[in-house]
């Protein structure tokens, strides 16, 4: 296994996929992607941003700072578990949080993803985006609900 992708979107089962991710990594020496997909919305663009590009542009780039901060926060969280992983992150803007991790994952081993993430009904058992990667990844996800036990020593 050369390289796991993992979705992290800053909720607490997209930092427990992450946390699975990076034990995987270790236990089989491969890299890991961890993807962001963000997007800013209609209320983050002030009325008067019409006509005026240069403020939705400030826009987009404070929604890309944001996302920033997401995926690193993600990062130092895992803490140790991160040493010795390279682990790449990339923050892709688009809508369809499925669409853009399947494509990064096009090329990897592994695809994981948390099972609920930030938006939806909280009552669902998989999230719409863990649900998408199940049925049209091309490569193995692993959906993480709970705290995976930890691997044993290589």
């Amino acid at each position: 296994m050369s390289k796991i992708v993992v979705g992290v979107d800053g909720s607490p089962e997209s930092h427990r996929a992450l946390r699975w991710a990076l034990s995987q990594a270790r236990f089989y020496d491969a890299d890991v992607e961890a993807v962001h997909v963000y997007t800013y919305t209609l209320p983050d663009v002030p009325d008067s941003a019409v006509g005026h590009p240069e403020l939705i542009d400030e826009v987009i780039a404070s929604a890309k700072q944001r996302a920033g901060r997401v995926i690193n926060e993600a990062v130092q969280a895992a803490g140790e578990l991160a040493e010795g992983v390279t682990v790449d992150q990339h923050l892709i803007r688009g809508r369809e949080a499925a669409e853009h991790l399947m494509r990064a994952a096009a090329d990897a081993q592994l695809l994981v993803v948390g099972s609920r993430g930030l938006g939806g009904f909280a009552k669902l058992l998989l999230g719409s985006v863990s649900q998408k990667c199940i049925d049209h990844a091309q490569c193995t996800v692993m959906v993480v609900r709970g705290e995976p036990p930890p691997l044993p020593a290589r």
